[in-house]
């Protein structure tokens, strides 16, 4: 899902839409800390209550998807050594160019991966601020139905470091201020279902009427199967749910928060079959919908450990190394990677996993016309901003948990002084938002996005938030915006998704916008990469062959 990763910047001195640095994405601002602390009780129905419980590892090796994607893993470990490794250069360090290096060190080759910033993570990148408070580029949700992610975490023998939390979708009321529906999966039974069972106990957000209307709209889904499902893309989520006869309260109660979850676009621009694919890889296995959290920041906790992998095999990761040009051999096949300090890489095979605005901005003119680069024109990254929040005091009406708050303004949340161990404060809240839609909001300055999140805090925690501060007072925030996250998913989106393998002999593309079966996500980055990876593999006799000819020519000139 995108809010599990949502977000690079590009820079705006070359691209106009980078970061350059940390600096550029978080702002912060301090009061005093108080030592009045007032706790107020609750009125009305009682609210969440603060448990700090992590909930033991699912079982997830015995699904097909995790089966196949340790197969898929395996293959590259087992397969024939290379006679002579290829030299593979990797613009981009997110998860998308972690993954692909790591799975052709795997393979036996030598990855050269090279990030613009000084950060690792990309999308799922994170700074440390002066008092030593670490803030993310996005929040992070890792999935049960995330095989491939999974399996990584497993092969770096890190699994420990994700914190599974209870198997629940939790929701706010926004016409009860205060107060939270949840749909809560028994273990006792398999998926299906546990999630007809989830749905059918929540008499909150959907009257009966509403549920058999909607069971009935997903019907042609259920028999259809994928053909369906994919065909659906040329329709948005509110278009899909007319023409099938769904109320129109569905869309209002559930889908506008789980279409700004997914893409951080409400349900008027959402293509139907990103919430089709969701609900299919969430309701088809039992664990599918089960969140865990990382246990700490994503830089240090998990792309530093894929890193130090690469490295243990034989190939590079480069900070501070941004590209500035392709540039070309007489054929039209990549040459070499020019950076902005003035150095050429050059490598037996070259691979773009940046983001798909990026990668459009340095694409060489000679390939713009061709049709595969040509359809990125339709792929477009979406605005997003994460909003960090320090108060002066613990927030009682949260959960160990990511939270839907149906917000206007916000997307989902987090009070990460609960959720995470690394973050863990008994005394004060940390509260991580999504702050989406926000193309609207992208040029906005940092205080008006704070005061107007404020605003809408006060109404999910009307006994302890005003927007005044004349309750819970802020300590200090940070701001990271993103003017181009991760590919809007409109409708039609998809035949422009391209290929791993691109047309250019030796050329390659990994990120979560390439053609892969998990959307905008962590697991599409962690997947594309892998099948990144494999194309290179399965194309080494060429890649070689490529090579000692151009070498030939080079000693003929």
């Amino acid at each position: 899902m995108a809010f599990c990763g949502a977000v690079l910047a590009l820079d705006l001195k070359h691209s106009a839409l980078s970061f350059r640095g940390s600096e550029f994405v978080g702002n912060s601002f301090r009061l005093p800390c108080t030592n009045s602390v007032k706790i107020r009780p609750s009125r009305g129905a009682c609210p969440l209550k603060v448990v700090c419980v992590d909930y033991p590892r699912p079982d997830l090796e015995s699904t097909q998807n995790f089966i196949d994607a340790a197969v898929l893993s395996s293959s590259f470990q087992t397969s024939p050594r290379p006679t002579k490794p290829l030299k593979v250069v990797i613009a981009g360090a997110g998860l998308a160019g972690l993954s692909t290096a790591k799975y052709l060190a795997d393979a036996g080759h030598v990855p050269i991966l090279l990030e613009a910033r000084d950060v690792l993570g990309g999308k799922v990148a994170a700074w440390k601020d002066d008092d030593g408070d670490w803030y993310e580029t996005g929040l992070h949700i890792f999935f049960g139905a995330y095989p491939n992610v999974q399996n990584l975490f497993g092969e770096l023998g890190i699994n420990d470091r994700l914190q599974w939390k209870e198997h629940s979708m939790i929701f706010a009321m926004p016409n009860k201020p205060g107060e939270f529906s949840r749909f809560d999966f028994p273990e006792i039974l398999p998926a299906p279902l546990n999630g007809i069972w989830a749905i059918l106990k929540n008499n909150e957000m959907l009257t009966w009427p509403e549920k058999v209307k909607f069971a009935i709209g997903l019907l042609p889904a259920i028999v259809g199967g994928q053909a369906y499902v994919e065909a659906q893309d040329g329709l948005s989520v509110k278009e899909w749910m007319k023409k099938q006869g769904v109320p129109e309260r569905v869309t209002a109660e559930v889908f506008i928060a789980m279409s700004k979850a997914l893409n951080f676009i409400n349900p008027d621009e959402l293509s139907m079959q990103c919430i089709l694919i969701a609900l299919n890889r969430f309701l088809q296995e039992k664990h599918g919908s089960k969140m865990a959290f990382l246990d700490g920041n994503p830089p240090e906790r998990l792309c530093l450990p894929i890193a130090n992998h690469i490295q243990s095999l034989g190939g590079e990761v480069q900070l501070n190394s941004r590209i500035k040009k392709i540039e070309l051999n007489d054929d039209g096949t990549v040459k070499s990677f020019l950076l902005n300090n003035g150095n050429t890489v050059e490598g037996d095979a070259y691979v773009f996993a940046t983001p798909v605005d990026i990668l459009k901005l340095l694409l060489p003119d000679s390939w713009k016309e061709i049709p595969y680069f040509k359809r990125l024109e339709k792929l477009v990254g979406v605005p997003v901003i994460n909003v960090h929040i320090w108060f002066d005091r613990k927030m009682k009406n949260t959960s160990d948990h990511l939270l839907f708050s149906r917000s206007p303004l916000l997307s989902v949340y987090a009070d990460m002084s609960v959720t995470c161990k690394e973050y863990y404060n008994p005394n004060q809240s940390m509260l991580e938002l999504v702050f989406a839609p926000a193309e609207e909001w992208i040029s906005c300055t940092d205080t008006e996005i704070i005061d107007a999140t404020m605003n809408e805090l006060a109404k999910l925690f009307p006994d302890e938030i005003s927007a005044d501060q004349s309750k819970a007072k802020i300590l200090k925030y940070h701001v990271v915006k993103t003017p181009r996250s991760v590919y809007k998913t409109v409708p039609n989106c998809e035949p422009c998704r391209p290929l791993q393998r691109s047309p250019i002999d030796g050329f390659y593309l990994a990120g979560d916008f390439t053609k892969q079966k998990y959307l905008a996500s962590m697991e599409g980055a962690v997947l594309s990469g892998k099948l990144c990876a494999q194309a290179i593999a399965q194309d080494y006799e060429l890649l070689a062959t490529h090579g000692q000819r151009t070498l030939a020519e080079a000693s003929i000139r």
